[in-house]
């Protein structure tokens, strides 16, 4: 017995085996683009990495990351991670990267493998608007604040002439500075820019003077001998660099 075949069901297989051809035709090669890459944040550390009234992740290392995420050819998802626990995680294969303010140093190299460094977030000096200096060496004969043990303290120690008054958290000497009784505070660049740009009390008051002078790199951390990652990192770093893009977003956070 002859069946007959309807035209229409010629029509729908003819049309699945050619998108399954699309499909898979392309040397058997995924989309780059694809590719979800999870990153762990402590979210705790305004203006770098802090939750919004929106229960959202924000900050600049939120935007730089998302910025060489696009500029590589992949996705990226976060992870809000406690600080004690986020490089056990990496180290357990719990998400693929760390993003998270964290200084690049001999000894965690040991351990983890870091980007290509994507900020100096070294030690800058912070004083009252109406305060018209250039660098630490401004204050001569002045007092500056920075917290006990930090290395702020050491470089202030430095510069002859201008005196030291140690705290035991960096927020004392901000209130000092306030009320006027120091004429500056030197600290990292993040803390900086919190106290001087994003809280209402004192953004209206403080300047931050200058560039880093130090040199305290961040860079983003991967899983020892994950290469391919790695050159994704890097490419999108180069791509941030070269377009000013990092610029832009230090502009928005950090100045």
């Amino acid at each position: 017995m002859i069946m007959r075949v309807s035209s229409r069901f010629v029509l729908i297989v003819s049309v699945t085996f050619i998108c399954m051809f699309m499909l898979f035709s392309c040397d058997g090669k995924s989309d780059k683009s694809d590719k979800v890459v999870i990153v762990a944040t402590d979210a705790t550390w305004p203006p770098m990495e802090m939750v919004d009234s929106s229960k959202n992740i924000v900050g600049f290392d939120i935007d730089y990351m998302s910025a060489v995420a696009k500029e590589a050819g992949f996705k990226v998802q976060f992870k809000n991670t406690a600080w004690d626990g986020i490089f056990g995680g990496l180290d357990l294969g719990k998400y693929d990267a760390v993003i998270s303010s964290v200084t690049i140093t001999d000894e965690r190299k040991k351990t983890f493998d870091f980007s290509d460094p994507y900020i100096n977030a070294g030690q800058v000096l912070v004083v009252q608007n109406a305060i018209m200096v250039k660098s630490l060496q401004g204050l001569k004969g002045k007092t500056v604040g920075a917290q006990m043990g930090t290395t702020g303290a050491i470089e202030i120690k430095k510069v002859e002439g201008v005196e030291l008054k140690s705290y035991d958290e960096i927020g004392l000497a901000f209130e000092d500075m306030a009320a006027g009784r120091i004429f500056g505070v030197v600290c990292d660049t993040p803390v900086a820019a919190d106290y001087a740009l994003q809280r209402k009390e004192y953004k209206e008051k403080f300047k931050i003077v200058g560039d880093p002078f130090t040199n305290e790199t961040y860079g983003i951390v991967v899983k020892k001998g994950n290469k391919d990652l790695l050159a994704m990192l890097n490419k999108g770093i180069k791509a941030v660099k070269e377009k000013g893009i990092d610029k832009e977003l230090e502009k928005r956070w950090l100045r």
